[in-house]
């Protein structure tokens, strides 16, 4: 009911609807109108996480995710580690914390989880590749982190053991090798897993087309990747991650017809809104004020640290994350720092510290006072800087053309189907005319729409002539590929084809880069 209220009052408020749930909860907790609500660990890795992780690896392009896999890679793992390492050092050396506790603290805080600001870039039409590569290394840094904690874990809790034994002197040594192991050994563990039981249940779904039976299926693919993964004592959440990647782009595709597709898509959609609803609802409940005034000095420290990290990780290394084909420019460098937003599974890996773990209170109040942080500054502030960086110039006009573009690829979808029924004799002659010719004229007015747009829009009509003509150069690339590969053509005249073709799309690309900036400085 509170989510529903919410829900209502954010299409009134220019709120994203994540963020107004928390703020909900807190004002729900601070004047205690609810009875206490515990958010466990529990509920967090093993209800809410599982459907959370499938719903929007089912979602992942893998064609975008492969030409974009270096930004992605390179965020989710090293990335990880750049951030634990920085997040530990600067509140080693500002919150005086042991290094073993300011590493821990850094592989809590290390996964990300933008949901309300990938909301925000749909709403404001930013481009769509810089939501995936947000999204992903939210989604692929879940299972670093989560991998990473575990570790560390270990031993912080060896540290303080020897500590309370009174040994404090004794030497902190970690081996390298063994770590590095561990953490391979975790993370391709948990691909295999999801690889196998991606594969099966969407080999399972050819043999009926029931939406009720598949869905279900697909429910059981997310759960039980995950709990197989767990018994295996390899990486869950990696689990699920490829398991969804497998079945959204292979099972879904290949096996399951369109009107069960819809449905397990709808499904999906719904568990997540419900889900995140819960999980927000809850991080706000969570909020012990008096204890955040408590170790305010050390919440300082600690989000002056993944501040530090994420600067370190986004700026420093930021050159290794762009190639020639596909840049990354310093005003997506602005919103991949401020878009870091902490969220449930940084606050349920705080609670699963054990109860005998001395630091623990530090250490949830710590995790949970930088999650708040991130949440409300820059979730509250993204959609200004995104105006002044003026990624969301376009958005309007790019949201019509992308909408017209999908209705005219629909329309003609239709169109196709319906010369096939009357082909194989489904349909007679009077009727396919009758509903052909209404397609047609939805076809033409669109295209009409499409024209108008390009032509109140130079940089639209110059993008989309620069996309489809990268788009022919690709295909004439692949039959280049193909003539050497399946006819035995002259490589040597092959591959100099092939390089006229790539200095084609270089110089198409710098046109592009080019039509961006004039339209920037208009």
């Amino acid at each position: 009911m509170v989510a529903s209220a919410v829900g209502l009052a954010v299409r009134f408020v220019r709120l994203p609807y994540s963020i107004a749930l928390v703020i909900v909860g807190l004002f729900i907790g601070a004047c205690h109108l609810l009875p206490p609500v515990t958010m466990t660990p529990e509920l967090i890795l093993l209800v809410c996480l599982p459907a959370l992780l499938f719903e929007a690896s089912w979602n992942l392009n893998l064609k975008e995710l492969a030409r974009n896999w270096r930004p992605i890679i390179l965020l989710a793992v090293p990335g990880v580690l750049v951030s634990m390492a920085v997040a530990g050092f600067v509140l080693h050396t500002l919150g005086h914390l042991a290094w073993p506790l300011a590493l821990l603290f850094g592989a809590i805080t290390a996964a990300t989880d933008p949901i309300s600001v990938l909301a925000l870039f749909r709403k404001m039409g930013i481009d769509k590749r810089l939501s995936l590569i947000l999204e992903a290394e939210s989604l692929f840094n879940d299972g670093t982190a989560v991998v990473l904690f575990k570790l560390i874990l270990g031993i912080a809790l060896s540290y303080v053991a020897s500590t309370q034994a009174g040994s404090v002197a004794a030497p902190f040594v970690v081996s390298p090798g063994a770590l590095a192991g561990s953490f391979v050994i975790s993370v391709c563990g948990g691909a295999l897993v999801g690889l196998f039981v991606g594969y099966c249940l969407s080999y399972v779904t050819k043999f009926f087309d029931d939406h009720l039976l598949e869905i279900t299926l697909t429910a059981i693919c997310a759960y039980g990747s995950y709990l197989l993964a767990e018994q295996l004592h390899v990486s869950p959440v990696i689990a699920v991650l490829i398991a969804g990647i497998v079945v959204g782009n292979f099972g879904s595709r290949v096996y399951m017809g369109p009107a069960t597709r819809l449905a397990v898509d709808s499904f999906w959609e719904y568990a997540a809104f419900i889900v995140n609803s819960i999980v927000f609802l809850l991080i706000g409940l969570q909020i012990d004020f008096p204890l955040l005034v408590k170790y305010g000095s050390l919440i300082g420290c600690g989000i002056l640290s993944i501040l530090a990290a994420r600067l370190v990780l986004v700026y420093l290394f930021g050159p290794l994350l762009s190639t020639k084909e596909l840049p990354i420019s310093l005003s997506w460098r602005h919103m991949l720092f401020w878009g870091a937003i902490r969220g449930s599974l940084s606050m349920a890996l705080a609670l699963s510290l054990p109860y005998s773990f001395a630091p623990r209170e530090e250490m949830i109040v710590l995790t949970f006072g930088v999650t708040l942080f991130t949440l409300l500054v820059p979730g509250l502030t993204i959609e200004p800087l995104a105006k002044i960086l003026k990624l969301a110039q376009n958005a309007r006009i790019n949201f019509q053309y992308e909408r017209l573009k999908g209705k005219l690829f629909a329309e003609k979808q239709a169109l196709n189907t319906l010369d096939l029924m009357v082909d194989e004799g489904m349909i007679g002659a009077v009727l396919y005319e009758e509903m052909a010719e209404e397609l047609r004229l939805n076809i033409e007015k669109f295209v009409r729409d499409i024209e108008d747009l390009k032509i109140g829009d130079d940089l639209l009509a110059g993008t989309a002539r620069s996309n489809t003509e990268r788009q022919l150069l690709e295909v004439r690339k692949d039959a280049l590929t193909k003539l050497l590969r399946e006819h035995g053509a002259e490589r040597s005249v092959v591959e100099e084809l092939v390089l006229e073709i790539d200095k084609k799309m270089e110089n198409l690309k710098t046109d592009q880069q080019i039509l961006e900036a004039d339209n920037d400085g208009k």
